[in-house]
């Protein structure tokens, strides 16, 4: 449970809060304290006790959840809430990470100038979330019934590993099951220059072809002979060509987003036996819907499309099967809600000029979650940009930080009824 002092009056705090200055101390305190997806609980325990260090007066408390995950929360649970999630997209460790990055080395550390900040996991979600913290703080500074979430688990992953799957637990849920709902919420993430109310869904498929094994000592104790592997080029092809009219038969118009899908995973045998065939080739897809997607549609389609491609060929004995992981359907707010609405009047004080309009977008955050909880929720973040140095960190600039936490302070002083 919590980290955190007595809650005193926000007039006692006389301390001005520079926004930059303060994303650049939590992108300080946030360096090097890896938060991987369900063991967040160091960086939020970190986090938490620097805050209450720097702002006493607030309540910054820890929530512990599963066997390593935690949420930070603070502020006032009837307030706008500002969410964003301490994990990060890669952990961090060379050793879980090197089959995505081909790299053994560890992330460089944090730099900060007087106009960039780079680093690991600022893109997802640390420089927004830094921005969010900013921006709460300043809101409760003037009085404001603020509510600010960092969540655990708040990056996507798959159930579809090991014996049956994994039970996913997410901050997000382990919050909503145990807080009373926001009238309104705020996704702090990195995105496109604007303010987006609808967002695509999340699905994982697990294609998975299926012959016999065999030893490689002896070609032909395996069906295929030589077993699935030699034979993994005629399935991705038929992968490709599902997605791509995929995304071309499911196009959203009128909404501000759409599909998209990919290959993320691919594996047979073992790294340590391969003097063994494997009888089993698998494909983890991720796949990015629109309003009215049908995933059993979807994987029908996955499913058919490799079936075709195998069936005059070496794979012809083999099964194919498609196993389904929606994370969650897409979700829209409306245009016409009360956060939305402000979010659009926060935006011209800020920048001057309308939020632009933008369709096809394919990110997918924990805003669908809010929405499914009946929570109206908007979307509006920096954009980051791969580092020229190392992929693996992300340059963000501190102006546009700045001006994203004085966007997130305005909202969360937004009407309570929204």
């Amino acid at each position: 449970m919590a980290t955190g002092r007595r809650r005193l009056e926000p007039f006692l705090s006389t301390e001005p809060q520079d926004a930059g200055e303060v994303i650049v101390r939590v992108l300080e305190v946030l360096d090097g304290v890896p938060a991987p997806y369900g063991r967040e609980a160091a960086a939020a325990v970190h986090l938490a006790s620097w805050c209450t260090a720097r702002w006493p007066w607030i309540d910054w408390t820890v929530h512990r959840y599963g066997a390593g995950g935690a949420n930070l929360q603070a502020g006032d649970p009837a307030g706008v809430l500002l969410y964003s999630h301490l994990d990060t997209s890669l952990s961090g460790d060379p050793s879980d990470d090197r089959p995505i990055t081909a790299r053994a080395d560890p992330p460089p550390r944090l730099k900060v100038t007087s106009t960039h900040v780079e680093g690991f996991g600022l893109g997802v979600a640390r420089a927004p979330a830094s921005a969010a913290l900013a921006g709460f703080v300043s809101a409760a500074s003037r009085g404001v019934p603020a509510r600010l979430l960092l969540a655990g688990s708040g990056t996507h992953r798959s159930t579809l590993h090991g014996p049956g799957g994994t039970p996913r637990s997410t901050g997000l849920d382990h919050y909503l099951a145990t807080e009373p709902p926001p009238p309104a919420a705020v996704v702090a993430k990195g995105g496109p220059p604007t303010i987006l109310w609808e967002e695509p869904g999340a699905l994982y498929l697990r294609l998975r072809v299926r012959g016999r094994h065999g030893a490689v000592l002896a070609r032909e104790s395996a069906d295929p002979h030589g077993g699935v592997i030699p034979h993994a080029g005629s399935v991705i092809e038929a992968v490709e060509r599902w997605r791509a009219a995929y995304v071309a038969s499911s196009t959203a118009p009128g909404t501000q987003v759409g599909p998209a899908a990919g290959i993320g995973n691919l594996t047979a045998g073992r790294p340590d036996k391969p003097d063994l065939f494997p009888a089993l080739l698998e494909a983890g897809i991720y796949v990015v819907t629109v309003p009215g997607a049908a995933p059993q549609a979807i994987a029908a389609a996955l499913r058919t499309e490799v079936e075709a491609a195998c069936a005059t060929g070496p794979l012809a004995t083999c099964a194919v099967e498609v196993d389904i992981d929606e994370i969650h359907p897409a979700a829209a707010t409306s245009a016409a809600a009360s956060i939305v609405r402000e979010a659009g009047t926060a935006w011209r004080a800020e920048f001057g000029a309308d939020p632009p309009p933008i369709t096809g977008w394919t990110g997918s955050t924990d805003g669908v979650v809010l929405r499914a909880h009946g929570i109206d929720t908007v979307r509006l973040g920096p954009a980051s940009r791969p580092s020229p140095g190392d992929p693996r960190c992300d340059l963000l600039d501190l102006a546009s930080l700045a001006a994203y936490a004085r966007l997130y302070a305005r909202l969360a002083g937004t009407s309570r009824t929204a």
